[in-house]
């Protein structure tokens, strides 16, 4: 799908666990990219880098600890830091590291959780990077089974760390939505079918067989959003993908994922992204690399 993101080609090997780079720098040079590994990357002294993680971008502080998931277009880029002391520490690894059948076991749900999430992205609380900071710091100084164990607990504490934000869109990261409700499922599948296409809540309550005032408070209760919420975050996944992936105009391709007014898809777009769509694409296609 990302056929203009650089597909990286890791130096691990099946005999590893896990690399870990450390290093300090004055800039970032790394194209926008994407690999099967996972990646945990912690960033210091970098305030006004960019960070772009699938179709979420920002500007980060000081500090800032991200895991990504495998497949997820990410990058960090210069823009306005103007630090000269720029400390990052990478790690990647397989995402059969923790086998999916010891994955299932109860004591490992939260570890679960997090990888499923990680799909998305996942941005840490600045609580959980002072935590687990100095740690991942000094991983690179251990060696054999004992950096085995260290890197298992960091991820276990991520897992159970507090105030942590998703940061991709559920459509762009390709995600299912999994509310543990037939009905939801049903509603949710057809609303990225048909995502082009006028959608009433009417229309899927009845769906749902429940009553508008019911399902809508249902839908919420169970996903956090409104219909209406819910209906517009799988049509800027949508768009997402096409300012990325088509030349077509950012006017064609709202109407083309089910928004008909342009000024207040703009309005929506800039409140949702933090950017307009034409920043939005200018973002990635000034990243690119043709493989």
């Amino acid at each position: 799908m990302f056929k203009d993101v650089m597909r990286e080609i890791t130096p691990l090997t099946p005999d590893d666990c896990f690399t870990i780079f450390s290093r300090t720098k004055q800039s970032f040079t790394f194209p926008l990219h994407n690999h099967e590994e996972m990646e945990l990357n912690l960033i210091l002294h970098a305030e006004g880098t960019r960070r772009i993680i699938g179709d979420h971008i920002d500007d980060i502080g000081d500090m800032e600890l991200v895991l990504v998931g495998p497949n997820l277009p990410h990058g960090w880029f210069t823009h306005h830091c103007k630090s000269e002391q720029i400390h990052e520490v990478t790690i990647q690894f397989q995402k059969e590291l923790i086998p999916s059948s010891f994955l299932q076991k109860n004591q490992l749900i939260n570890i679960r959780k997090m990888f499923d999430a990680s799909k998305r992205g996942i941005l840490f609380s600045p609580e959980a990077i002072g935590q687990m900071a100095p740690r991942i710091l000094a991983l690179d100084k251990k060696r054999g089974f004992d950096s085995i164990l260290e890197l298992f607990s960091i991820l276990h504490d991520l897992s159970i760390s507090r105030n942590s934000r998703l940061l991709s869109d559920i459509t762009f990261a390709g995600e299912n939505h999994t509310y543990n409700s037939r009905r939801l499922e049903r509603v949710f599948e057809y609303m990225n079918m048909r995502f082009k296409d006028p959608i009433t809540l009417s229309e899927v309550a009845k769906m749902a067989n429940m009553p508008d005032s019911s399902f809508s408070r249902f839908i919420k209760v169970r996903t956090g959003m409104t219909f209406t919420e819910s209906l517009t975050e799988i049509r800027l996944g949508h768009v997402s993908r096409m300012l990325i992936d088509t030349t077509h105009s950012v006017a064609e391709i709202a109407y083309k994922c089910g928004f008909n007014n342009i000024a207040n898809f703009n309005r929506i777009f800039k409140q949702k992204k933090g950017c307009t769509p034409k920043e939005f694409r200018k973002n990635y296609t000034g990243q690119r690399v043709f493989i």
